[in-house]
């Protein structure tokens, strides 16, 4: 007699692709089998053997009106798939603008999610404190500094000048926001639910909660079951396995992240500028490693870079990883979108990148770390990837997958998606080497 299929317990929308492997990793590292899916399948009748999914989306920076309808296209299919409770994911660093996408996304989800019990109300929490992500009396801060004085605050596309995360989403959202602080989450799960039940009776329906460390997601992961909502970046999911016993049982007895040995050749594509990116290039550069700069400028005058790249990459790729980056300071960033607006000069990198990932695969490359989001996304769609399985962690926040591809159909394709400000310094040359010890 066949066994019932095990309906998956946790269904998670992410807002972009580096975002999605990143809580990925964290459900993997505490047990879960995960899935991650990019885009939201047609059949909503294909059923998911796992015990979480998530769905990676591209809809952190696109109009609000769209990342709602995806966001709410991606419930629908995973609530098809019988989910307990969903879970809509961001950036730890709350990436968004007055308008959103946070605030849309969450209030839509609310009211889709109106007929569940205890529905109407939910937490927003990008705490990660493994990556110096946490939140103090609802503000949020990246190391020592508030977010406000990080490099955030010059990102091209989110510009993050305001640290006071009450406040920055009392502006998006149609509902009234509150605090759960600090002192009431470090006294644990019961305080916390108690502190939720305040808030209701005030007529607030999103809190944003405080948490500086491991144990307090592991606190406010106990107060979350049964909550159908929860919005968080990825380190609230270190907390949420422990609500299903079976996962920990399982967790004792096999590996989740297991992945199919690697081979092939090694290489770094990398389009973003923040603060961390570009560290790790002048890292890998600096170790004597080939690297090729594309240039926004050259591309838009009419240059064949993506010619040139992989003519260039030709050379040297089986030596050993190579790097080819549109990475680059603020300043220069600037300089560029000046000359040619911020949204050409962003498509007309992330299609050069892409264009590039690609015909690297084509050429060999079965090993390729991808940095930043808008970039990753861009490259998991040129290869046409539907599915990645989550492998084990480089560094905080960073996996490897495993995943098929039409570029290399048959063999496995192992991708590393890097949000930009996430990774040592030593995080370009460190991957390969965590990948051939695995």
């Amino acid at each position: 007699m066949n066994q019932p299929q095990r309906k998956p317990l946790l269904g998670c929308i992410a807002d972009d692709f580096t975002g999605a492997t990143d809580l990925a990793n964290n459900l993997v590292r505490a047990g879960m089998r995960t899935v991650q899916i990019i885009g939201v399948p047609e059949d909503e009748a294909a059923a998911v053997e796992a015990d979480a999914i998530v769905v990676a989306l591209k809809s952190r920076t696109i109009a609000p009106t769209d990342a709602v309808a995806q966001s709410l296209a991606a419930l629908r299919w995973l609530r098809a798939q019988g989910v307990q409770q969903v879970y809509f994911k961001y950036c730890s660093t709350f990436d968004s603008t007055p308008e959103g996408n946070i605030g849309p996304v969450t209030d839509a989800l609310l009211d889709a999610l109106s007929d569940l019990p205890q529905s109407g109300f939910t937490i927003a929490c990008p705490a990660f404190p493994e990556n110096q992500r946490t939140v103090f009396n609802g503000h949020l801060f990246v190391g020592e500094q508030l977010l406000s004085d990080s490099g955030m605050r010059n990102h091209p596309l989110t510009p993050m000048t305001d640290a006071n995360l009450v406040r920055v989403l009392q502006l998006q959202t149609k509902h009234k926001v509150g605090l759960v602080a600090h002192d009431v989450v470090a006294k644990g799960a019961h305080a916390i639910r108690e502190r939720f039940a305040v808030l209701q009776a005030e007529g607030i329906r999103i809190a944003v909660v405080d948490a500086v460390s491991n144990a307090d997601l592991m606190h406010l992961g106990a107060a979350l079951q049964g909550m159908p909502l929860v919005t968080a970046g990825s380190g609230v999911a270190i907390g949420l396995p422990q609500n299903w016993p079976s996962i920990e049982r399982r967790a004792a007895v096999a590996r989740a992240d297991t992945l199919p040995p690697a081979a092939g050749l090694r290489a770094v594509v990398s389009g973003s500028c923040s603060q961390a990116t570009n560290a790790q290039v002048l890292h890998f550069k600096r170790s004597g490693r080939p690297s090729f700069a594309v240039d926004p400028l050259a591309i838009a005058a009419g240059d064949d870079l993506v010619g040139e790249a992989l003519a260039w990459a030709a050379r040297h790729v089986s030596d050993g990883p190579v790097l080819v980056y549109a990475t680059a300071e603020s300043a220069a960033v600037k300089d560029v979108q000046a000359q040619l607006g911020v949204a050409r000069a962003g498509e007309m990198v992330e299609q050069a990148l892409s264009n590039i990932a690609l015909g690297l695969v084509e050429r060999g490359v079965r090993q390729l770390v991808v940095a930043g989001g808008e970039t990753s996304g861009a490259v998991v769609r040129e290869l046409n990837v539907r599915q990645m399985s989550i492998g084990p962690q480089i560094d905080p926040g960073v996996p490897w997958t495993a995943v098929q591809s039409p570029a290399c159909a048959g063999e496995t394709l192992h991708v590393a998606l890097k949000s930009g400000n996430f990774g040592t310094a030593d995080f370009f040359t460190k991957a390969f080497d965590r990948l051939e010890a695995a």
